[in-house]
């Protein structure tokens, strides 16, 4: 009876997601809304923080400089004291774009305390397009190839719908072994965080946004006090949006199939440490709140394919519900990226994954190692 008791858990627990989350997996409700206002002469200024992306800064460059927009899009890059040619090879691309007199570069000033590496890098990126008047920011990253219509889709979202912030989580590369097996479940889960229902949602407190792509207006910026309110953030991007969202801004965010992120991730282990750099920092650092989180793991991925090992007709019965229904939810991300259904079968597998890299999380936290990233400790623990 016990057994038979647990094995209801991830049951309930799958009902509940698929029913009850803001239809976080129902991919199609969060691809470009249809008729969008027209974006007009709106102007709109990018700006990029860029350490040591020669590999993929001319492609961004080109891809912004190259957008079908009715009003000329500047690009301000800041230079986070890179070490390659970086600046070089974002000039060739401006040159060749004949558009080199919309990119402007910076060097960026040397760290200081409190901040973290980005956000530092974009806080002198926004004081230099600031000086462009700009009716829009778009924030976005080096490794980002945007669709010829990217930013006049975020424009037209922002304008129809009375936003503030507007954030599209693109196309995470998805090529390599590791890549296929895992990166569908990374936007699933986020997803699954922050459903982007509920973001949209006036009546509801969760914000987010993918820190790569997102548009924001620069008085929604000033109201909540610049970059400077989430300075020492490592999971910036949601920061950004919580901020925005708590002073009375209009937040939301979705999926783009036409702008890709083309950093590649060769390893298991090269995501595994792209998971783990933000794992514990979300869950605020609580030995508790990792436990609770370890234990949901278990009910939710793991038991039910455990249940069918179980002997016991009734608990397997309800853990290959559980797995089924799991691998319903998991389906629609799992097209998304063009993979075959077989896929949404191997979720328990990913989540156990996931959960060790959460660990890792953790203890790289108490070593005083969180968050590195591009050779910088963002998140650990104080000594």
């Amino acid at each position: 009876m016990l057994l038979t008791g647990f094995a209801a858990v991830p049951v309930l627990i799958w009902i509940y997601l698929l029913l009850g989350r803001g239809g976080f997996w129902r991919v199609s409700r969060h691809l470009r809304p249809a008729n969008l206002t027209e974006p007009g002469t709106k102007r709109v200024v990018a700006v990029i923080p860029a350490r040591n992306e020669a590999q993929v800064i001319g492609e961004a460059v080109t891809s912004l400089l190259g957008q079908d927009f009715p009003a000329p899009l500047n690009l301000v890059l800041i230079d986070d004291a890179s070490a390659d040619n970086t600046c070089g090879i974002a000039q060739s691309a401006a040159a060749r774009a004949r558009a080199l007199a919309r990119l402007t570069i910076i060097e960026g000033k040397p760290l200081i305390p409190g901040w973290t590496g980005k956000l530092w890098a974009l806080s002198q990126g926004v004081a230099a397009a600031m000086a462009l008047t700009p009716d829009y920011l778009l924030l976005t990253d080096a490794d980002i190839r945007h669709g010829k219509n990217t930013v006049a889709e975020l424009v037209g979202i922002a304008e129809s719908r009375a936003c503030d912030l507007i954030s599209y989580m693109v196309r995470l590369r998805c090529e390599t072994a590791s890549e296929k097996a895992l990166i569908p479940a990374f936007v699933f889960f986020f997803f699954m965080l922050y459903p982007p229902s509920r973001i949209a949602s006036d009546r509801k407190q969760t914000a987010g946004a993918a820190g790569g792509c997102v548009l924001i207006r620069p008085e929604a910026l000033e109201k909540i006090g610049g970059l400077a309110a989430i300075r020492g953030e490592v999971i910036d991007d949601c920061a950004l949006a919580q901020a925005v969202k708590r002073s009375g801004g209009r937040i939301w965010m979705g999926l783009s199939a036409n702008d890709e992120s083309i950093r590649g991730y060769g390893t298991f282990g090269e995501i595994g440490r792209m998971i783990s750099r933000t794992a514990f920092n979300q869950l605020h650092h609580s030995p508790l709140l990792l436990a609770a989180t370890l234990v949901g793991l278990f009910f939710t991925y793991l038991l039910p394919p455990v249940l069918l090992f179980s002997g016991k007709p009734l608990p397997a019965v309800l853990g290959a519900l559980a797995w089924l229904l799991m691998a319903v939810a998991y389906w629609p991300m799992v097209r998304f990226y063009r993979r075959s259904f077989g896929w949404s079968l191997a979720l328990p597998a990913i989540a156990l994954f996931y959960t060790g890299a959460t660990v890792h999380s953790a203890l790289q936290y108490m070593r005083g190692k969180g968050g590195e990233w591009k050779g910088r400790i963002q998140d650990a623990r104080s000594s």
